[in-house]
């Protein structure tokens, strides 16, 4: 199960809210390193997503066409980019209580490994989504919104291996279904990735069967031709393209394969 992602999730969302109630107007104004997203929009991502877990909008009427996750975010976010700081604030804590109830009630069955399809993510047990929102929450926070990546100077204490480790399993989790017509086609050997500090481990990326979905799992094989290392914070950030692997990540082995396959890598 995912009580460790829980428990993840209380800590960064206690840092996440210290932050949130120390801000000036021009802070809640600056640009986030999460592109197109002022530091306002960050909250009003975390918050939509928080209110449509615990209580989710009705479906229009009409059938409308499916929308990709980042699709799906974008339209949580738009209705409230006039709102004000405090209405986020409100709306985030209305729902914090009841969103930690659910992500525990999922840890237990029967609902624990009843599959969830996350938009065109893939189809995840349900208790795998309290990594999901341990990923969202750790990089909003400590990539998009704190010094030096973010544009906020608020110390925080350093992050854990408990508090970064449940989003980078996360992120390994979804490797293979959220490329699944592009990645099998340039992981072609085994790939490892090794991550040091706190949320740090080493993990290896083989071809799929058949064409299928590529294999990854935690542990380094023998046979790897090539092995990305960087910092498991660092990993957040290339991982998901909001900085290119080259500048934080180092290449043993074959680095033109490597290349390959970082390039294509894009983690939502």
């Amino acid at each position: 199960m995912s009580t460790e992602a829980v428990s993840a999730i209380r800590t960064i969302h206690s840092h996440l809210r210290t932050v949130l109630t120390s801000l000036s107007a021009d802070d809640w104004a600056a640009p986030s390193a999460c592109a197109g997203w002022r530091v306002q929009d960050v909250l009003a991502h975390v918050t939509s997503n928080q209110k449509e877990f615990v209580e989710p909008t009705p479906p229009p009427a009409e059938p409308v066409p499916a929308m990709t996750a980042e699709e799906a975010m974008e339209a949580l976010v738009a209705p409230r980019k006039d709102w004000t700081p405090a209405d986020l604030l409100a709306e985030y804590d209305q729902y914090t209580d009841a969103w930690f109830g659910a992500l525990d009630a999922l840890q237990q069955e029967p609902l624990a490994n009843a599959p969830l399809a996350v938009a065109d993510l893939g189809t995840y047990p349900m208790h795998q989504i309290a990594e999901a929102f341990a990923f969202d929450h750790y990089c909003h926070l400590r990539v998009d919104l704190l010094a030096p990546t973010g544009p906020l100077a608020i110390e925080l204490p350093p992050a854990t291996h408990e508090e970064l480790r449940p989003g980078v399993d996360w992120m390994f989790i979804g490797i293979p279904q959220m490329q699944p017509v592009d990645l099998p086609k340039v992981v072609t050997a085994p790939l490892a990735v090794e991550l040091t500090g706190p949320g740090g481990g080493g993990w290896t990326l083989r071809p799929g069967a058949d064409g299928g979905l590529i294999d990854v799992h935690e542990g380094v094989d023998a046979d790897v031709v090539a092995t990305v290392t960087s910092s498991a914070h660092d990993f957040v950030r290339w991982g998901t393209k909001r900085c290119d692997w080259r500048e934080c990540a180092t290449v043993t082995g074959d680095a033109a394969y490597a290349a390959t396959v970082l390039d294509t890598l894009n983690i939502v």
